[in-house]
C-alpha cells in the first residue's frame, strides 16, 4: 500500500519513450493536469533514443560509438567523426521536439558546447597518454562514463525547455557532474542537486546518469539509469516508483501469443521481477529493485501512452491466490562438463563458476548429478569457446561442451498447488513439443523448461494456453 503521508513521486521515461516525449508532453507529462496537479512528480529520463548507442557502442550490434572507437583508435581520429555523428543526431532528436526558434537556439547550442567539451577532454587525455607515464586503459571507466552523461544531459534539458515552454514550471536538474570538481558519492550527489527544488511547485526533470565516486557503470554499464532512479525514490522519500514503458507488463508477449490472449499484470512482486530479470524480461534492475524494496517504496510500471491505466504494481506483498502470472523465454547455451571422476570429489563446481566469473558469463540456471554439471548462460559463442578451453586445460579428461539451447519459464509469485512442472510438460506433448529438461525448485516462483531453441514461440504458446489462458480447476492446496 502507499504512503497517504508521502507526497510526491519519482518516475522514469526510457529511451525509445523519449523520443517520443512530444508526444508524451500531451498525455503524461501535462496532459489533462492543470494547477497543482501538474506537480508532485520528479521525472528521471533516458538519453533519446539510439544516442547511447552512437555514444558508446549499439546495445544489440555492437557496431562500435564513440567509446569503442576511442578506446580501439590506437592514435587516430575516427572517433572524432563518431563524435560529429553523435551532435547530428542530437540536434535531429530535438528539432523533432522543440518548435521555438529560442528553445531551438538554447539547445543547439546546448549541443555544441558538450560535443565541443567531450572532444577537447578526449584529445587532452589522448594527448597526456601518448607519454610513457600514463596508460589510457586506466581512464576508460571513466571516459565512458563522461560520454554516456552527454545522451541524459541532452533529454533533460531538451524536455525541460519543451514543457517550460508549455507554460509549466520545470526544472533541468543534472546529476551527470559535467566541469563539476571533487569527488561525492551517489547520495551526496543526488542531495546535493536537489537541494532547494520544491516538486510540490516546478517539475524536476533529472537525468538517468550521475556522475559519483562509485562508478555506476563499473557495475551496472547501462542499466544506470534505473539505479539512478530507485535512489533518488528512496532519499527523497517518495509514495511510489514509476516506470513508464511503451507497453503494459502482461503474462506474455502479445506479439507472440496473442493480443487477446494476453493478460495484464495488475498486481505482482519484487521476486517474480527478479526471475523476469534473470531471464531478460526486466521490469527493473535488481539492484534498483533491492533499493526500492529496502527503502518501502512501491514500483509501478505504466504504459506511458496510456497514462490513465494504472499499470502493474510491484511491491513485497505475497499473492493471495496461486498463478502462473508470466510465461516467458530467453535463448541460451548448455554449458556441460562430464567428468566420470567427479564423484564423491570437491571443486569442480567452484573452478567452473570461478571461470564463468571471470569471462563476466551470465548465469541463468544450472543442474547437476553425480558427474555433470550444466549451467545455462547467457553469453556469446565467443566468450563460451574461451570458457570451455579454461575448463578442458584444467580437467583434460572431462568432456567439456556446449550446444544452443532455449529456456521457457512459467513465473509467479506462488505456484504452490498449480502442478505447474507436469500441466506444462503435458501442454508440450499434447502441441508435439518436447523438452530437453525441466527444472522446479523448492521455492515455488518459477518452473523451467529447457526445450530446442526453434521450438520457443510454439513452447511459449503451449504453455502460456495451459497454464494462464486455461485456468479450468487447476490443482490446489492442501488444506
Amino acid at each position: 500500500m502507499t504512503d497517504p503521508n508521502k507526497t510526491h513521486t519519482v518516475e522514469k521515461i526510457g529511451g525509445t519513450s523519449m523520443s517520443r516525449v512530444h508526444e508524451l508532453r500531451d498525455t503524461l507529462l501535462i496532459g489533462d493536469r492543470t494547477g497543482t496537479d501538474l506537480y508532485g512528480r520528479i521525472f528521471v529520463v533516458s538519453a533519446f533514443g539510439g544516442i547511447t548507442n552512437l555514444l558508446l557502442e549499439h546495445k544489440k550490434s555492437g557496431k562500435p560509438g564513440v567509446y569503442a572507437a576511442f578506446a580501439n583508435g590506437d592514435g587516430d581520429h575516427g572517433w572524432l567523426e563518431a563524435l560529429d555523428r553523435v551532435a547530428d543526431a542530437m540536434i535531429e532528436a530535438h528539432r523533432t521536439i522543440l518548435t521555438h526558434p529560442g528553445d531551438l537556439e538554447h539547445a543547439d547550442a546546448f549541443v555544441r558546447d558538450r560535443v565541443l567539451g567531450a572532444r577537447n577532454c578526449l584529445i587532452d587525455l589522448q594527448r597526456l597518454c601518448s607519454y610513457g607515464h600514463f596508460r589510457l586503459s586506466e581512464h576508460m571507466l571513466q571516459t565512458r562514463e563522461l560520454l554516456s552523461g552527454l545522451g541524459e544531459a541532452h533529454s533533460a534539458f531538451v524536455t525541460t525547455l519543451m514543457i517550460q515552454r508549455a507554460g509549466v514550471q520545470a526544472r533541468f536538474v543534472n546529476l551527470s557532474g559535467w566541469r563539476d570538481e571533487g569527488e561525492v558519492s551517489l547520495d551526496e550527489r543526488i542531495t546535493g542537486a536537489m537541494q532547494g527544488v520544491d516538486p510540490q511547485t516546478e517539475i524536476p526533470i533529472v537525468t538517468g546518469y550521475a556522475q559519483c565516486r562509485e562508478g555506476l557503470m563499473r557495475e551496472f554499464d547501462r542499466g544506470y539509469s534505473e539505479v539512478t532512479f530507485s535512489r533518488l525514490a528512496a532519499l527523497t522519500g517518495a509514495r511510489e516508483a514509476i516506470i513508464h514503458k511503451e507497453f503494459h507488463l502482461s503474462s506474455a508477449d502479445p506479439n507472440l501469443v496473442g493480443a487477446d490472449a494476453v493478460r495484464k499484470l495488475g498486481r505482482t512482486n519484487y521476486d517474480v521481477a527478479d526471475q523476469l530479470s534473470n531471464l531478460g524480461m526486466e521490469a527493473i534492475h535488481p539492484k534498483a529493485a533491492k533499493t526500492l524494496r529496502q527503502s518501502g517504496v512501491p514500483l509501478r510500471v505504466t504504459n506511458a501512452f496510456e497514462p490513465h491505466d494504472p499499470g502493474t504494481l510491484i511491491d513485497d506483498q505475497p499473492a493471495t491466490e496461486p498463478a502462473v502470472e508470466i510465461v516467458t523465454g530467453l535463448d541460451v547455451f548448455a554449458l556441460e562438463l562430464f567428468e566420470q571422476d567427479m564423484v564423491g570429489a570437491k571443486g569442480y563446481d567452484a573452478f567452473i563458476l570461478e571461470v564463468l566469473t571471470r569471462h563476466k558469463v551470465r548465469i541463468v540456471s544450472k543442474v547437476s548429478n553425480a558427474n555433470t554439471i550444466t549451467h545455462y548462460v547467457n553469453s556469446s559463442l565467443k566468450v563460451l569457446r574461451r570458457v570451455e578451453k579454461d575448463l578442458t586445460e584444467r580437467y583434460p579428461s572431462a568432456d567439456v561442451s556446449s550446444r544452443a539451447v532455449a529456456m521457457a519459464a512459467a513465473v509467479g509469485r506462488d505456484l504452490n498447488g498449480l502442478a505447474v512442472l507436469s500441466r506444462g510438460l503435458n501442454a508440450l506433448a499434447a502441441a508435439d513439443l518436447e523438452a530437453i529438461g525441466a527444472t522446479q525448485g523448492p521455492r515455488p516462483v518459477d518452473v523451467q523448461f529447457i526445450v530446442e531453441r526453434d521450438a520457443l514461440a510454439g513452447v511459449i504458446k503451449a504453455l502460456h494456453r495451459a497454464l494462464v489462458e486455461d485456468q479450468a480447476q487447476p490443482v490446489r492446496k492442501a488444506a
